[in-house]
């Protein structure tokens, strides 16, 4: 298929696929001559090089995505820790309290509920460390490949909302640590 004139579409078939294409007015595809003029008569010197940039684009996004995966698995481990050893620090407290236990035979398990606790914050802020990492390193290979033309770039590549949560339940954390811990605060 030949190149292709500014605003007109055209149906390419690849591996038995029907892919929708449009003319760009710039880009690392355009031949030399309409790079150079910039007029309306520029044609796309090789569609088989932009289906493949466009495919490389939609990679990012997709292990964007696959790093959000990752996230939420830390997010949902570290959520139910959190609430496993908050739960049993509480039930042991509580038992304490009514005098159903003795007071020495609670700590262990109390102990155990707090570290619980501990531990779940620890791999959530671990998490949102490598995520923060890895986003930042996609971000910056992204815009390089970008600049060097490899790629076009037009989507966005907005914050991770998955991160969002993370900080929150990072906060809640943090919250149930400084009840465990102080016993203070609106969870104590």
């Amino acid at each position: 298929m030949g190149g292709l004139a500014l605003g007109e579409e055209a149906i390419a078939r690849c591996g038995g696929m029907r892919l929708f294409y449009r003319a760009r007015l710039s880009g690392p595809f355009m031949s030399e001559e309409a790079t150079r003029t910039g007029t309306g008569a520029s044609r796309i010197s090789d569609l088989p090089t932009e289906l493949a940039a466009r495919r490389t684009g939609m990679a990012f996004q997709r292990t964007r995505l696959s790093a959000d995966g990752t996230l939420m698995s830390v997010i949902r481990t570290s959520l139910s820790l959190i609430s496993f050893g908050f739960t049993i620090y509480q039930f042991f407290q509580r038992l304490l309290k009514d005098g159903s236990l003795e007071s020495g035979a609670s700590h262990a398990a109390r102990n155990f509920g707090r570290s619980l606790v501990w531990l779940g914050v620890g791999m959530l802020i671990i998490g949102i460390i490598y995520h923060v990492q890895f986003m930042m390193g996609l971000r910056n290979e992204r815009r390089r490949m970008k600049l060097d033309g490899a790629i076009f770039g037009e989507s966005r590549f907005p914050a991770s909302f998955t991160l969002v949560i993370a900080i929150l339940l990072l906060l809640i954390g943090l919250a149930a640590i400084v009840s465990v811990t102080f016993h203070l605060g609106p969870l104590g």
